[in-house]
């Protein structure tokens, strides 16, 4: 099989363009097939590869980067987050990357509730800073955390809350921006002889007279619904006073190139709260809208039966989803009041009962009334997207009628007859999000890979067109056109409009530099050469797996799973991505080496790109945190593909020592423990650590754990006959690290399980030799081979104790939950599933057995102790870190305060390499360190990893413990 034409096929390197931009830009220039790979894809099913990437730092790089672009023939798009669903910010163009650098709050003036802020900032780290003052901007896509304001305006986006705030149109003040050719302008809430630039002047004086000739076509055609953002907005220019910025939202980057925003904020409301409506079918939550929007929400939002299935899979989303449903209803709608009496809301949640039980469905409202339970249900609806695209297989849910709205008497109807088009080409669709509105995003399931997929997207597309001219419609009601969209334009608003429309596009951008193809003289939305799935795609590299990617339907299966929406770009919360956190930098994270790894296993970087330096780098900052695992609602599993890659990359380069010393270190750690007098020198001797820096890379300016006198467990050897099977046998797996440089946390173990009243026993290999492994530090490495050895190796040994009921429990979360992840991929699983089943964490143990009355422990009163506690990226992965808090609170008087950090940075070797550990402490920096540093002297700081331990010693100067050791500690004695 054929796959898709390489990069160098599809738009050659402009080294002329690219020489000129980097002598006159301050910002980064990229021309690179890695990074305009990374940069060909958004959230739609479109991939176009750009003629290069620039990072502007101010208003002059932009002006420079249009200038030369123009002279050199290349049209420019701007971009910010990269999350849209239709392509607006992809293209055969000069890519300009907001998000990097140009991304400033400048003028903020509290009292006058008012922000001027560079087009690359956040959404969230704006209401971020805005918050002490009591302050937001209220329009809340639900990619907040990841979304720029100038993407927000280029695409009027809305959210969650446009029932009582708008859409952005309704909230920006003014805007600052560049013609095509680099001049600047500003427009606002002002006469147009105000504004500076002549050249603006005479342009909107031609924009108002252009409205006023087609002012009844206006009225008469554009849709009167909130949502209504296709086109450009030349109703905005019919008022006696009309703010002349507001053309310029909703235009894409079409038009012009925003330097600057100025918004109008609001107040946060003092209070929420939510009702969970329970529906027994979709149309009867459709009809019932109506009546609830009559309430007066600020929103209500649909959660259907497609995310609550899948949903229940995720391990993000399962403890939520439980505690907002009772029994099994067909689909939510979750129904917020805000404002600053609290008693007005509640009797607004039993007006909100009252009106479901007079539609026929009593007590079907579940009450979420307190904050800290309201948070992770908004985080299911704005993850609802990527809980459908978690699908596995080709067939996905697909974005190109996503967003259509109707008015809300026409809901139920208009979508019984989208469901029923659904039908007639084969295939179902999901539903989600702004009912309040009727806008409802829906998504049919389709295989993009197949030419009758793509067909079915057409005639679909088309039908649905005709249904929202049905219904009086809008057909783009939050997303904007795009390449989807675009098309689409002219059978919405008519010729004359459209017309009007190239009239406006022209004016603005005569010689079609600023993102052509969109909103007016498309792009075909079914053209396969646009799409990331072209006519050809495959990903026959490599063509054998070392892992086991068959639930995925292969590597190729698993990297796709990326859907680009960018929920790995988030800054603060959760784990992922932290490399991306300390170098914003789309090469290091989770998106861009998914589309890295994509492009390069499908052939289209070229024929050696999956084992290239390239890819080495754009997989180098990848910590194997785990944090896209969990975070990710698709489940990307980047630490999972960076074994699959170092493998065959070693394979064809060769491993480095320093590598080869990492990845062997459980077979010669027995060696290397009896000369550690020996070992130890090298932070003793300065010269020694230089050495090591030059010769092997490890950093001289961080330290190196201590060789020690290693675990020796107490007791007699035990076979498996030994084991009782009541529940209370135990094998006390010593992994590397704990058994040679910390065996005190093995030691308080062993005395914390005796005390629990456990059964501990003595493991040794079945040949004899060094202590069982799991096999991490081979994986490390890639050396999937030695792992597999070292798991059938330790399999072998715990096998007949496992099947006799015994407990393998663990204290190095990386180690331990190797049996329940990397086994399954590298061992048949059959062999695999039982180790899982019966592989604990000690505070999963004893959590859960604490839980069920099986086990007590003898803990003193710790009254006016506080432990800060930081969680392993694994424990959090594998959703253990409420086992570490339950354990920590079982202590009696301990006050337990969790560390709201992402990954410590250290990642085994990755913190103690010379190029690696400036980065390694960025990231620790960005919140565990300082929150290390903030806790008093006397207080306790807690974490199960070594390596978390190692960074908190070198980067804050403290001593953190194991749980083990803190419930040694307490033990009654």
């Amino acid at each position: 099989m054929t796959h898709a034409a390489p990069l160098s096929r599809q738009g050659s390197r402009n080294l002329g363009l690219e020489r000129r931009l980097m002598q006159a830009l301050k910002g980064e220039v990229r021309f690179d097939a890695f990074t305009r790979g990374r940069y060909a894809t958004d959230a739609s099913i479109y991939q176009i590869i750009p003629q290069g990437v620039a990072f502007p730092k101010s208003e002059a790089d932009i002006a420079a980067a249009l200038t030369i672009a123009a002279e050199h023939g290349v049209p420019v798009i701007a971009r910010g987050g990269g999350t849209s669903q239709n392509g607006q910010p992809i293209g055969d163009a000069l890519i300009l990357d907001m998000s990097r650098h140009f991304n400033a709050i400048r003028d903020y003036d509290p009292a006058a509730r008012t922000v001027s802020v560079a087009p690359g900032i956040v959404l969230e780290q704006l209401n971020a800073h805005v918050k002490k003052d009591g302050l937001f901007f209220p329009v809340e896509p639900s990619t907040a955390s990841r979304c720029t304001i100038g993407g927000m305006a280029g695409n009027n986006s809305s959210g969650a809350r446009s029932l009582r705030y708008g859409k952005m149109v309704d909230n920006v003040l003014a805007l600052r921006a560049q013609f095509h050719d680099g001049e600047a302008f500003a427009l606002g809430d002002m006469p147009v002889g105000d504004n500076e630039s002549i050249r603006a002047r005479d342009l909107m004086t031609r924009m108002l007279a252009l409205a006023g000739r087609h002012r009844d076509e206006i009225e008469r055609i554009f849709p009167k619904v909130q949502r209504r953002v296709g086109g450009y907005n030349l109703d905005e220019l019919l008022p006696a006073q009309p703010n002349l910025s507001h053309l310029l939202v909703g235009s894409e980057g079409t038009l012009a190139i925003t330097t600057q925003a100025t918004l109008k904020l609001s107040t946060l409301p003092t209070h929420r709260v939510m009702g969970v409506c329970h529906f027994p079918s979709f149309r009867a939550a459709m009809e019932t809208t109506q009546h609830i929007v009559a309430l007066g929400p600020v929103a209500v939002e649909l959660v259907d039966n497609n995310v609550l299935v899948l949903g229940a899979d995720i391990p993000l989303f399962v403890r939520t989803l439980a505690d907002i449903t009772k029994g099994q209803p067909n689909c939510l709608l979750l129904v917020e009041f805000a404002g600053d009496d609290l008693d007005a809301l509640k009797r607004d949640l039993k007006r909100l009962d009252q009106c479901m039980a007079d539609h026929g469905f009593p007590d079907a409202v579940v009450e979420v009334v307190e904050p800290a339970r309201q948070k992770p249900v908004w985080e299911v609806r704005e993850a609802c997207l990527n809980i459908m695209m978690s699908m596995k297989g080709d067939g996905k849910p697909v974005s190109f009628i996503e967003d259509c709205a109707v008015p809300l008497d026409r809901l139920a109807d208009y979508t019984d007859a989208v469901t029923e088009l659904f039908a007639q080409h084969g295939t179902r669709g999901t539903w989600y999000a702004h009912a309040s509105v009727g806008c409802l995003h829906v998504r049919p399931i389709l295989n993009m890979k197949d030419e009758a997929g793509v067909k079915a997207m057409r005639g679909i597309a088309e039908a649905a067109c005709d249904l929202v001219r049905q219904f009086k419609g809008s057909y783009s009601g939050e997303h904007g056109d795009g390449i989807s969209r675009s098309e689409f334009v002219e059978p919405m608003f008519g010729g004359p409009l459209t017309r009007a429309f190239e009239e406006v596009k022209d004016g603005f951008d005569p010689e079609n530099r600023l993102n052509p193809g969109k909103i007016v003289r498309p792009l075909r939305m079914d053209d396969r050469s646009l799409m990331r799935f072209p006519p050809g795609y495959a990903t026959p590299i490599p063509a054998e797996t070392a892992l086991d990617w068959s639930d995925w339907g292969g590597l190729g299966g698993a990297v796709e799973m990326c859907n680009n929406n960018g929920t790995c770009r988030k800054m603060s919360g959760g784990t992922m991505c932290p490399s991306y956190r300390a170098t914003r930098d789309e090469q290091h994270v989770t998106r861009g080496r998914a589309n890295s790894l994509r492009l390069a296993i499908s052939g289209q970087l070229g024929p050696d790109a999956f084992t290239s330096p390239e890819m080495k780098e754009t997989l180098d900052l990848c910590v194997s945190c785990k944090g896209c695992k969990r975070d990710c609602p698709t489940g990307v599993d980047m630490a999972r593909m960076k074994i699959e890659f170092l493998h065959h990359y070693h394979a064809k380069h060769g491993l480095p020592l320093k590598d080869r010393l990492i990845a062997f270190l459980p077979r010669y750690a027995p060696w290397a423990a009896r000369l550690a007098p020996v070992m130890n020198l090298r932070d003793r001797i300065p010269v020694l650590a230089k050495l090591s820096e030059r010769l092997l890379g490890f950093s001289a300016r961080r330290s190196l754990p201590v060789w020690r006198r290693p675990w020796a467990q107490t007791g007699k050897a035990a076979t498996a006959a030994d084991v009782q099977g009541d529940g209370r046998d135990i094998v006390l797996f010593g992994d590397t690290f704990n058994r040679y440089y910390e065996r005190e946390n093995l030691e308080a173990a062993e005395r914390v399980l005796q005390a629990g009243g456990y059964r501990i026993h003595k493991v040794e290999p079945q040949d004899g030799g060094r202590p069982l492994c799991c096999g991490r530090t081979f994986l490390s490495a890639g050396l999937v081979d030695e792992a597999r050895k070292e798991a059938r190796r330790t399999l072998e040994t715990l096998s007949p104790f496992i099947t006799r009921g015994a407990r393998i429990v663990g204290l190095e979360p990386s180690c331990l939950l190797t049996f329940r992840d990397e086994f399954g991929a590298i061992l048949p699983k059959d062999e695999a599933e039982p180790a899982a089943k019966a592989a604990f964490l000690l505070e999963e143990l004893l959590a859960a057995d604490i839980k069920a009355g099986t086990t007590t422990l003898p803990l003193k009163d710790q009254a006016g102790r506080v432990a800060h506690l930081h969680g392993h990226c694994h424990q959090k992965a594998f959703a253990a870190m409420g086992a570490v808090e339950a354990t920590l609170r079982a202590v009696p008087g301990l006050d337990v305060k969790p560390i709201e950090s992402s990954c410590c940075g250290m990642s085994g070797a990755f913190g103690y390499g010379a190029g690696t550990m400036d980065v390694s402490l960025a990231m620790a920096e960005l919140s565990l360190l300082p929150a290390v540093r903030k806790a008093g002297p006397d207080d306790l700081v807690v974490a199960d990893g070594t390596s978390c331990r190692h960074q908190i010693h070198d980067g804050a100067g403290r001593e953190a413990l194991h749980v083990a050791r803190v419930l040694d500690m307490a033990l009654e004695r």
